[in-house]
């Protein structure tokens, strides 16, 4: 590095760049939708606790994806809430790595618990004879451990590619929280190593996974077609169709961030995107589940007439 760098030690996060009387706005906007994130997901957590029902394999990965979700908006969204509401819109290098990492890490979780979702209903629906064998519990929980695990060894790739790099500026990020792809901005040597890895990650822990859900959405939708009950099949549908619209929202966005060609903005493309994941995707997933599974309802309005009459 030449004499006249500097480290960094720490950055500015510019956020969404409008006008300062919409800052109070976007904050109060934010607010309710992390407050409903953290609600309904928590919500969901409660009725899969109490609810004997619901102690199921599909219920174990539901309650995965709940605490993923909690964890991923407040990983991000509480800075943001603050950087709205404040002037002094720093965050120490430090802290802004953290973020980085279990951003990351909590993506990658996601994608591989939403691929164990969709093989669970596989079994379910393929296979319903052999499901309690196959799905067992110690199958579950080595799933739900070998994607928590993984995640976080493909991580520290990223991070041991990152922490490598000079960082010399700009003290700036174009961003509402330390996204790799932004911090990768403030290097003053060659990322093409660390972009070269971020887009195989996404090869491998998007269109692979991606692959495999719509593998098992294919084969599943068939097994549906065949069933004669109409019953049982407005069930199944009802099912499937909750996770396929979860698995949408999150693929789609995160394929469009990382492996789509950019806009002519990228930035704003960016920051859009993030909020789909940091704070939209979060919230609506107890909403599709709640309203879409007659299963979940039924164990709400349950959990709801024992309060009334204790």
């Amino acid at each position: 590095m030449g004499g006249n760098e500097t480290w960094i030690t720490e950055v500015t996060l510019l956020g969404f760049q409008v006008d300062p009387t919409l800052d109070y706005f976007l904050f109060g906007i934010f607010s309710v939708f992390y407050t409903f994130t953290l609600l309904g997901n928590g919500i969901i957590l409660v009725i899969i606790s109490v609810a004997p029902r619901l102690h199921t394999p599909m219920y174990f990965f539901l309650s995965h994806l709940a605490i993923l979700d909690m964890s991923y908006a407040s990983n991000n969204v509480p800075k943001m809430l603050a950087n709205l509401v404040t002037q002094k819109k720093n965050i120490s290098f430090g802290p802004c790595i953290m973020q980085t990492f279990l951003y990351l890490a909590f993506a990658a979780t996601e994608c591989l618990i939403l691929v164990a979702m969709s093989y669970d209903r596989f079994v379910a629906i393929c296979h319903p004879l052999h499901y309690t064998v196959i799905m067992s519990w110690r199958v579950c929980t080595a799933l739900a451990a070998a994607s928590w695990g993984f995640s976080l060894l493909l991580d520290m790739v990223h991070l041991v590619l990152l922490l490598r790099l000079p960082f010399c500026g700009p003290h700036e990020i174009n961003h509402f929280f330390c996204e790799i792809l932004s911090v990768l901005k403030l290097a003053c040597a060659d990322t093409t190593l660390n972009q070269v890895v971020i887009f195989a990650t996404c090869v491998f822990v998007l269109v692979g996974p991606l692959c495999l859900v719509l593998v098992s959405y294919t084969r599943i939708l068939m097994a549906i077609l065949r069933i004669q009950s109409g019953e049982g099949r407005r069930k199944a549908f009802s099912t499937c169709s909750s996770h396929l619209c979860v698995v949408g929202l999150f693929f789609g966005s995160a394929i469009v961030m990382y492996m789509a060609p950019k806009s002519q903005n990228p930035a704003t493309q960016q920051k859009i995107l993030s909020l789909f994941y940091s704070l939209f995707n979060p919230m609506l997933n107890p909403l599709i589940y709640s309203l879409r599974n007659a299963e979940v309802k039924g164990a709400l309005q349950r959990i709801l007439w024992k309060m009334r009459h204790v």
